[in-house]
């Protein structure tokens, strides 16, 4: 089992900028030692007949060709706008 030392523990509480309390401590020492034990048992797991993967599915290209397809004409486009001036969407100012 990993042992945690308490001053380890504010080490890394300190590194995350974590202000642990007093009464925080002895969980956070038990929770840090349950997920290093489980890492160990992980590391123990028998992978030989395992084929190295970057992820966990496999990736085919998604891109698809490039086309030039019939889009929306402007008054299309702004018909749905709630308020148009000069053939733009027209929008509260933002600054002074």
């Amino acid at each position: 089992m990993a042992k945690v030392t308490k001053e380890e523990l504010m080490h890394i509480a300190n590194l995350a900028d974590l202000n642990l309390k007093e009464e925080e401590i002895d969980k956070y020492l038990k929770d840090l030692e349950d997920i290093l034990e489980f890492a160990e048992i992980v590391n123990k797991a028998d992978t030989s007949g395992l084929e190295e993967t970057g992820t966990a599915w496999k990736r085919q290209n998604v891109f698809r060709k490039d086309e030039v397809k019939e889009g929306f004409s402007k008054e299309e486009l702004l018909q749905n706008a709630p308020d148009v001036s000069q053939g733009m969407f027209r929008i509260p100012k933002v600054m002074g």
